[in-house]
């Protein structure tokens, strides 16, 4: 993978995207959809294109992230159809329409204060038994993330690594 941040945040050197990457890694991701939430560079959800994710859906709240990942989607041969960008207003009209349905897997490596109060919002865009993935998360605030998916999700032991913690969640049926 080829990858350049640009002014985005996201070089896979983080514990947090490190931890994402190995996930991603281990996953059968073929025919699989995705939403990139916090999408920074692009690199997870480049990465879940390059091992066989069907389409990915970028979310982040800063425009340049979106052109740093539109960049590296090209220093990757990823068309513009598989993986389509959008800031959070424009992502929640396109949810509204009808435009994007529930995915196989919800990728989240942003702070655990914009996890929980999106919480309700991230378990929507998930199918049943589908993977829910969240990293940027410190050790103190594992309990807290999980709590505020609990009622949609049931959680692996988390993945520690220094002061970081991955989760990863199955929706309920």
């Amino acid at each position: 993978m080829e990858l350049d941040p640009g002014l985005a945040f996201g070089t896979g050197t983080h514990p947090t995207t490190a931890m994402c990457l190995e996930w991603l890694a281990e996953q059968n991701l073929q025919n699989q959809s995705l939403i990139d939430y916090g999408c920074g560079s692009g690199i997870l959800g480049i990465a879940a294109l390059l091992l066989g994710a069907d389409i990915v859906h970028g979310v982040d709240n800063d425009s340049q992230a979106l052109v740093a990942t539109r960049d590296n989607c090209k220093k990757n041969a990823i068309i513009e159809e598989q993986f389509s960008l959008y800031l959070p207003g424009d992502f929640a009209r396109t949810l509204s329409a009808g435009d994007v349905q529930q995915v196989d897997t919800l990728l989240a490596n942003i702070l655990a204060g914009p996890l929980v109060s999106l919480a309700q919002y991230l378990a929507a865009m998930v199918k049943p038994e589908g993977s829910l993935l969240l990293s940027g998360i410190l050790r103190e605030q594992a309990d807290e993330v999980m709590t505020a998916y609990a009622q949609w999700f049931t959680f692996s032991n988390p993945v520690i690594q220094g002061d970081w913690t991955r989760l990863e969640g199955q929706r309920k049926s």
